[in-house]
């Protein structure tokens, strides 16, 4: 193999994160070293996601070794470099000298050091989604690198689902006058290149409208003012968002936005609003303990354990249910349809394996999901089911995602302009004053 091929030695967490990611590194060498597979083995039994990509990686590694792989490794494939699994039987006494106990991440570390001494023509590479292991290996003097096959390039570029046009002509905005009717793009040339269910804050300086446009029909649509179980939008982004949510036609939804925004509240008001149409309202959210501690440590039962992970849920419910009185008919319905469990808060591990049938599912802190997660909960979308995802990619709690790479943010990079899909980011909270001020300056 030329020097000018890389050698790229894996971390765990990069076959825990995307199974198929021996695929994306082209003509290079990938190096699996035995410290992973050791690893692997730990993960090979569950129903989590990670377990699947473990499980997923060993069968395609064996599939391309077949009975034996040599020194060289095996190729994976025409025009692409080799795969091979390394035993390296001593630490490297860089490694020994610097760190104060023998673990997995610095046998990995010593794998790549002892590739590259071997072969110091070659350009040796650990790719890892441990920030910290790669500090270490920068440390010593290696090269370093996030696994970014999945990662957009950069957040600035983000679709947010909606448009400032300030430039509009009076006779556009006239078109919109006495009727909700629908306005061709061919009459709004001031609104370029509009894409499926975008949303616009259409305005000059006397008048502003809120427009949607439908991929579907190639015209837009002015907003009317909307309430959902007694929830009404208190700014344009809300309406935006209530608007996607209410409507049969978009079957996926992803709300974006910090603390207070209100996207949970948005979601469950509209679930609320169009229960009829649904069999099960279902709201989820991932377990992920605070300051990576496991659920052990609490005390307690499994439902004392989950209850401080699904307080928010419950918060927002009661936000809905203190809009009416206690012997209103609305409050009497949600408080029936929790009995019956025809509405359902629950984590989201408990819904694996589950036929999401005729639902509106609704998924919360979806920032903390990895793309194969999200694509595992949309693909087992049924017909009639809704999906909704919200999230603050500015908040994550997974050691191994960041903005550019959660499961929330590869979604709306892949989903934007489908006439199914849509997405609005809510900038202003409303939750308080002091809520929205904390979240700006702390």
């Amino acid at each position: 193999m030329s020097a000018e091929t890389k050698v790229f030695v894996l971390d765990t967490n990069v076959i825990l994160h995307d199974a198929c990611c021996i695929e994306d590194f082209a003509e290079h060498d990938v190096v699996i070293p035995i410290t992973v597979l050791e690893e692997l083995d730990n993960f090979k039994r569950g129903t989590q996601d990670i377990h699947f990509q473990a499980r997923e990686f060993l069968r395609l590694l064996d599939s391309l070794t077949g009975p034996l792989i040599s020194q060289e490794g095996v190729s994976r494939g025409p025009g692409l470099g080799n795969i091979r699994v390394v035993w390296m039987p001593r630490m490297d006494e860089q490694i020994k000298a610097a760190f104060m106990r023998d673990a997995p991440d610095h046998r990995i570390l010593s794998t790549a050091i002892q590739l590259q001494n071997e072969a110091p023509s070659r350009t040796v590479v650990l790719v890892s989604k441990d920030i910290n292991l790669r500090m270490k290996a920068k440390a010593v003097g290696l090269i370093a690198e996030d696994y970014e096959a999945d990662k957009l390039d950069s957040f600035d570029v983000l679709y947010t689902g909606k448009r400032v046009i300030d430039c509009a002509q009076p006779e556009e905005i006239k078109l919109f006058d006495g009727y909700r009717g629908i306005v061709s793009q061919e009459q709004l040339p001031s609104i370029p290149s509009p894409i499926a269910n975008e949303n616009f804050i259409f305005r000059n300086g006397s008048r502003s409208l809120l427009l949607t446009y439908s991929g579907q029909d190639k015209a837009f649509q002015a907003l009317p003012k909307m309430n959902a179980y007694g929830i009404r939008p208190r700014n344009a982004e809300q309406s935006f968002a209530l608007r996607a949510l209410i409507d049969d036609d978009v079957k996926l939804v992803t709300l974006a936005g910090k603390a207070g925004t209100g996207k949970t509240l948005l979601a469950l008001a509209a679930a609320l609003e169009t229960r009829c149409k649904y069999q099960q309202i279902l709201l989820a959210r991932p377990i992920v303990p605070l300051s990576n501690r496991d659920l052990g440590f609490l005390p307690g039962d499994i439902n004392a354990k989950l209850d401080p992970y699904m307080q928010p849920l419950f918060d927002n419910l009661n936000v809905i249910r203190h809009q009416f009185r206690g012997t209103e008919k609305k409050a009497d319905a949600l408080d029936k349809m929790l009995e019956e469990e025809r509405l359902v808060i629950t984590p989201l591990s408990y819904i694996r394996g589950r036929s999401l049938q005729n639902m509106f599912f609704i998924i919360d802190e979806a920032q903390n999901l990895t793309p194969h997660e999200v694509k595992t909960i949309i693909t087992r979308a049924a017909e009639g089911t809704k999906i909704v995802l919200t999230g603050d990619m500015h908040q994550i709690d997974q050691p191994y995602l960041d903005a550019l790479s959660n499961g929330l943010s590869y979604l709306i990079n892949r989903m934007v302009g489908q006439p199914i899909y849509a997405h609005v980011t809510l900038e202003k909270g409303e939750r308080s004053a002091l809520a929205d001020l904390a979240s700006e300056l702390l």
